[in-house]
């Protein structure tokens, strides 16, 4: 954030001075909302939670070095009172923001948001200092944060966008307004709370509706692969750029193939000219990530040789999304298990025959969790997926949602013990402790909520070397 004094700063958010002894004090960064990771000239933002509240923990955050707390209340060390602290923390990261010489690049998405923003990230990194959110954390009270890690000398501002309603990303956009929008997808997750794919793309939308016209620098990077995403060309006025393998894009992917173990690779062709990709990540649905990170970049400057080379470079830098980890006697972890949705579900299972060509290969799957009415057609339909794509053996893990996942598997074909439901992530760990053998291949994948990366750290205890 841009340095300011405790006086500039409650002016800024019209708040009240409370216990400040010299208003000329400067905050220098970074907001923190955890007083664990207080530091010297950062100012602590006091939420108070379900079931902690950070008021609590505002002496031990000034101790670390916190300048003031953001508060609601009195909390006897320096501290500037709010109404709301997530309405304050907004107003400072757009104040900080609009006063950088960054250029703000948005995206959102059904699926992939998180391992794209982590490719634009890596990407843009190479052509100068880039601020990029850390895992997915996309909120209301994510994206200030993020927003405020940005200082003088940032000249990228890496922005991953999440919603669960409509109007969700327009408030994030008038908090720090983009320069550049993506928009990767439009799927079915949250699809319960929307309430249908045209809702989900009204939602997603919002964020070319905010960038500036095409005279004012303004660029809509939009997936020519997905119908409902190349719609919202007509809801910007901004320069739209499409990626994807269709032969009318601008930035586009040809002869998409996978390695033996599962990588994508493929020509990366842009208006500058073509080189080849053959990329560190596992499954052949990053390559529309790669496209639209690639967009990016090209956009920025970058020569096409240069992309390609940075992202056959590039590694997930976001835990527990398709890390593979391999075991000392040959097994091979896939934990995919940060959030699940149909979509980025199938892609998975896709990306675990790729690397199981000649092995045996297990889907650890769980709850997709905000499916609402759609929830048992997708939990069968994936279990079938399972079974058409050969999987050796499926392990459904939880509730209801599992045993549709089960069943599905079995009404598929002539399954009957290659699918199996368990209760929990416990019953997982000791079923393939007893089970697995060396070389195989396993999937964990699941919503957050199902808690199963338990299962991929249950079998990684030990003897782990990154792949």
């Amino acid at each position: 954030m841009i340095p300011l004094s405790l006086a500039e700063l409650a002016a800024v958010v019209s708040g009240q001075q409370c216990d400040i002894p010299d208003p000329d004090l400067r905050v220098t960064g970074p907001v923190v909302i955890d007083s664990r990771d207080a530091a010297p000239g950062c100012l602590f933002a006091a939420y108070a939670g379900e079931r902690v509240d950070g008021h609590d923990y505002a002496r031990a955050a000034v101790d670390a070095g916190a300048v003031a707390v953001l508060a609601t209340r009195p909390v006897g060390v320096p501290a500037v009172l709010v109404e709301d602290v997530t309405a304050a923390l907004a107003t400072l990261a757009g104040h900080s923001v609009r006063r950088l010489d960054t250029r703000v690049v948005a995206l959102t998405g059904s699926s992939g948001k998180t391992s794209t923003k982590d490719l634009i990230a890596q990407l843009l990194e190479r052509l100068g200092p880039t601020v990029w959110t850390h895992e997915s954390f996309n909120n209301e009270i994510g994206h200030p944060v993020t927003a405020l890690r940005a200082g003088p000398d940032t000249r990228h501002l890496v922005l991953e966008m999440g919603a669960r309603g409509i109007g969700h990303i327009r408030d994030l956009t008038r908090v720090t307004p983009p320069s550049t929008g993506v928009v990767l997808n439009v799927g079915t997750a949250h699809i319960g709370e929307f309430g249908g794919r045209e809702q989900i793309a009204r939602a997603k939308g919002e964020l070319v509706e905010a960038l500036p016209p095409a005279g004012e620098g303004g660029v809509a990077v939009l997936n020519a692969d997905d119908s409902y995403v190349r719609a919202m060309t007509a809801r910007t006025d901004a320069r739209v750029v499409l990626f994807g393998e269709s032969p009318d894009a601008h930035i586009r992917a040809e002869n998409v193939r996978l390695t033996e173990h599962g990588r994508p690779a493929f020509t990366l062709r842009t208006p500058a000219g073509c080189s080849d990709v053959t990329m560190r990540l596992y499954g052949e649905h990053h390559v529309s990530n790669a496209l639209a990170a690639a967009a990016v970049a090209h956009e920025a400057g970058m020569p096409t040789e240069e992309i390609a080379a940075a992202l056959s470079a590039a590694e997930t830098l976001s835990r527990w999304r398709m890390e593979v980890s391999e075991r000392a006697d040959g097994v091979t972890v896939v934990n995919d298990a940060y959030n699940a949705n149909p979509d980025s579900v199938r892609a998975a299972l896709r990306a675990l025959a790729a690397m199981g060509r000649d092995r045996r290969t297990w889907a650890v799957l769980g709850e997709m969790a905000e499916l609402g009415d759609e929830a048992l057609a997708e939990h069968d339909a994936v279990g079938r997926l399972a079974v058409r794509l050969n999987v050796s053996k499926l392990v459904a893990v939880g509730g209801q949602e599992a045993v549709w996942l089960d069943m599905g598997a079995k009404n598929e074909g002539s399954w009957g013990e290659e699918s199996v439901h368990v209760s929990d992530a416990q019953a997982a760990v000791d079923l393939l402790r007893r089970e697995l053998r060396p070389g195989d291949v396993v999937l964990v994948k699941a919503s957050r909520s199902a808690g199963l990366e338990r299962v991929a750290l249950g079998l990684l205890e030990g003897e782990v070397t990154a792949r």
